[in-house]
């Protein structure tokens, strides 16, 4: 991982969007810190396309979604997505159709009781309510496993025929063919009608966790905060990129380092 400083200014001058993930790249501590939402603010005013990523439920994403100066989160590891409409509410986007989605609901929590009945210290996450397209196991938010036990999980997933992913706090499973990338492409297209494959260098992407991996790849501007470093052993694919500063510190960098070429 090169120091974010030596990101090439040439480079930082062509970005037009920021696609971000939320735990502990946006927020620190759970919330959203004056800098990063600043750095947002800033961003948005100086005209680029800004999407969060999260591996969070779109219920929980719901008033961030309106409150955060963002074109839409894409919640559920790109299954679901909210984006402010002209009445200042909410459009709630999915990938999967109704019956798809209700078939896949009632088979993940058949998962769900079976891995917490099975995999001792496995609990749900706490923000399970607001979930409507995947299930979470709480590692590190309000429950700590250990990796052992975490592969456990990860593993139950699967054998079930479930993706399943590790954020920064819970692990993630889901049925369908989507991910964060999928989750960026289809977002692209609905929001601007525009291929994120053909635009795929003015894009950065920011993360801290192996549930980013995927994105650390796709992403030729890839960031990590300086907290990724947790899960470095763990990731298949490292950002290009990482911070000095962890959470939503490193993201404000991220933000500067962008925002420092725009107008040159």
């Amino acid at each position: 991982m090169i120091p974010l400083p030596h990101w090439p200014s040439d480079s930082r001058s062509r970005i037009t969007g920021v696609f971000t993930d939320i735990d502990d790249t946006l927020t620190t501590d759970g919330a959203i810190t004056p800098d990063a939402l600043q750095a947002l603010a800033d961003l948005k005013a100086a005209g680029l396309a800004l999407v969060a990523i999260t591996g969070r439920p779109v219920g929980w994403s719901e008033p961030f979604a309106l409150a955060w100066p963002l074109d839409a989160i894409v919640a559920e590891n790109g299954a679901v997505a909210l984006r402010r409409n002209a009445s200042g509410g909410l459009d709630k986007l999915y990938q999967q159709d109704t019956a798809t989605r209700a078939a896949n609901y009632a088979r993940m929590q058949q998962v769900l009781a079976h891995i917490e009945a099975t995999i001792p210290g496995a609990r749900r996450a706490t923000d399970s309510a607001g979930r409507e397209t995947d299930i979470a196991i709480d590692h590190s938010e309000f429950t700590q496993l250990s990796d052992a036990q975490i592969e456990k999980v990860v593993l139950a997933m699967r054998h079930e025929g479930m993706h399943a992913t590790v954020s920064s706090i819970h692990i993630n499973g889901w049925y369908g063919e989507h991910n964060k990338l999928e989750g960026a492409r289809w977002i692209v297209r609905e929001l601007w009608g525009r291929d994120l494959d053909a635009e795929r260098a003015h894009w950065v992407y920011v993360g801290d966790s192996t549930n980013d991996a995927l994105m650390f790849d796709a992403f030729e501007h890839s960031v990590g905060v300086a907290n990724v470093a947790r899960f470095v052993p763990h990731l298949s694919h490292l950002p290009r990129y990482v911070t000095q500063e962890e959470r939503g510190a490193g993201f404000a960098e991220v933000a500067r380092a962008v925002l420092s070429q725009k107008g040159r």
